[in-house]
């Protein structure tokens, strides 16, 4: 617009200049006026044109940037969502994956009772052969009139994978009772603990899973142990303890499954996988 208003400002003064000559010169100037004037109307139609085709380009790369970022924004808010949904999901599989292990667990220890039992049977008949005639008191006499180890123990199993935890509870206590000193002992011990973790009673289920790590070291329910207590304690608003134990799961039992989910739970709870040193 600036240049149009010079233009007819230009044009103008022409137009005086040419008015003030004489009048034997008018006709010849105000040809060459006119000349010039449609010289500067072509010049100022070919600029306005050119600035017209590069505001047309200009537009368009506009609108194509706009376009390219609108479509960016939204290819970042999918993976955005995607990201998450990996996350939930990834979760979700970790509590799959717990219950799974413990339903192994649970397999293995009902398969060990059952070679207890049969390794009892054995037992017993080479005992029985060695032994004919005499006058042996009953097994369940020695045990102080309790089942044998093996069906106190499978029954116990049985009633807490029925999530019959009242009869399990004292089922798994008889069994401590009688059979501390067998291989099963700490699993029954660590189970009295999950009972008590299942329900809610979360303080009495780490003094459960503390007698397992304590007394029965060498037990394979230990990992468990020391990961469920940890989870105890952080459900119990006890971060810095929870962290804690779980970190020391990890490294001593860097290999293990329940490695595996402490460290998925300290990485949400934005701690480290080794203890403070």
């Amino acid at each position: 617009m600036t240049f149009r208003r010079c233009f007819l400002r230009f044009a103008l003064l022409l137009l005086l200049l040419a008015a003030a000559l004489p009048a034997f010169g008018v006709s010849k100037e105000i040809i060459q006026l006119q000349t010039q004037v449609q010289q500067l109307q072509d010049q100022m139609a070919r600029m306005q044109q050119s600035f017209d085709e590069r505001m047309g380009v200009m537009k368009n790369l506009v609108e194509q940037t706009s376009d390219n970022i609108n479509k960016m924004t939204t290819s970042v808010d999918n993976l955005s969502k995607q990201v998450e949904q990996l996350h939930n999901d990834a979760g979700a599989r970790s509590d799959q994956v717990q219950g799974q292990i413990q339903a192994l667990h649970d397999s293995v220890d009902e398969l060990k009772a059952k070679l207890a039992a049969i390794s009892k049977q054995l037992d017993d008949l080479k005992s029985g052969q060695q032994n004919i005639g005499a006058d042996a008191p009953p097994p369940a006499a020695a045990a102080g009139q309790a089942p044998p180890p093996d069906v106190l123990y499978n029954n116990a199993l049985r009633d807490y994978n029925a999530a019959r935890y009242t009869l399990a509870q004292q089922e798994f206590s008889d069994y401590l009772k009688y059979y501390l000193t067998t291989d099963l002992a700490g699993n029954a011990q660590f189970y009295l603990g999950e009972i008590g973790y299942k329900q809610g009673d979360l303080e009495g289920a780490i003094k459960a899973y503390d007698v397992v790590i304590e007394q029965f070291a060498g037990n394979n329910k230990v990992p468990a142990a020391q990961l469920k207590k940890g989870f105890a304690l952080l459900d119990l608003g006890r971060q810095s303890a929870g962290v804690k134990e779980l970190q020391s799961l990890v490294a001593r039992f860097p290999r293990s499954p329940e490695a595996t989910q402490a460290r998925e739970r300290l990485r949400k709870l934005g701690a480290s996988g080794r203890p403070a040193r």
